[in-house]
């Protein structure tokens, strides 16, 4: 039976059936259309970013009696609006190789059809990009490596650096090579690209790490090595898609 997870519950817990899914939605690019006086055609000035995407199902959910139907309900609002301030985990049997971030902030309006059955439409506001699962599995790195990108999409990953003292991380790719100092490592450093920030535990890290930005892993191959007082270091490549 087709069903979804978001926030740690699958929607068969609440008997909901699914009827369909919007399966290709695809997010806006944000660009606009600059006319100038003179000549032909709009020139594109794009932000540099995707918009949220909606992702819709259809769904019912079989009830013995009104009263049955009633508290089935109570129970899925009650899931669906618990922390509506933040995104969570969405997956479903339609896409079982990728989740998505999303949060259900739209209002549920349930007819009662034939008095036993409440119809409705979810729909989840979900950041543009969906996660590739198996990109969310740690790669171990003691020596020079390879990881591919298998996407056109730039990825902002999760790395952590292990060792003492000083050492340098790189990453070479299509756009050349990509260099952070690291000047006061004790025993590990985290960098977490898409918060953008270098810590350890809770502790910030920013001001002991210098460099290109945060380590982003381009479409393609990406190489990553390190030298001096780093041994090893983890990376979950958060490889994303539309």
């Amino acid at each position: 039976m087709s069903n979804f997870t978001f926030n740690g519950h699958n929607s068969t817990e609440f008997d909901i059936r699914i009827q369909n899914k919007s399966i290709y939605s695809v997010p806006k690019f944000d660009v606009s259309a600059i006319s100038i006086p003179g000549r032909d055609g709009d020139l594109l000035n794009p932000s540099g970013r995707f918009g949220n995407v909606g992702v819709s199902y259809t769904c019912y959910v079989p009830a013995k009696s009104i009263q049955d139907l009633s508290d089935k309900l109570t129970k899925i609002k009650n899931w669906l609006y618990d922390e509506v301030n933040q995104y969570h985990d969405l997956t479903d049997s339609y896409d079982d190789k990728f989740k998505r971030r999303a949060v259900f902030n739209n209002k549920l309006d349930i007819s009662d059809e034939a008095r036993k059955i409440g119809v409705f439409t979810l729909t989840f506001s979900c950041l543009p990009f969906k996660y590739l699962l198996a990109g969310l599995e740690v790669i171990n790195i003691t020596d020079t490596l390879t990881v591919r990108n298998p996407f056109n999409f730039t990825s902002k990953p999760y790395i952590k650096v292990y060792g003492s003292g000083e050492g340098t991380l790189v990453i070479q790719n299509e756009e050349g090579n990509k260099i952070w100092q690291f000047s006061d490592i004790d025993e590990y450093v985290e960098i977490d690209s898409e918060l953008m920030n270098f810590f350890k535990g809770t502790e910030l890290k920013n001001s002991s790490v210098s460099g290109d930005g945060f380590p982003l892993l381009v479409k393609g191959d990406n190489v990553l090595s390190f030298n001096g007082g780093i041994t090893r270091v983890e990376i979950i490549p958060r490889w994303v898609s539309l």
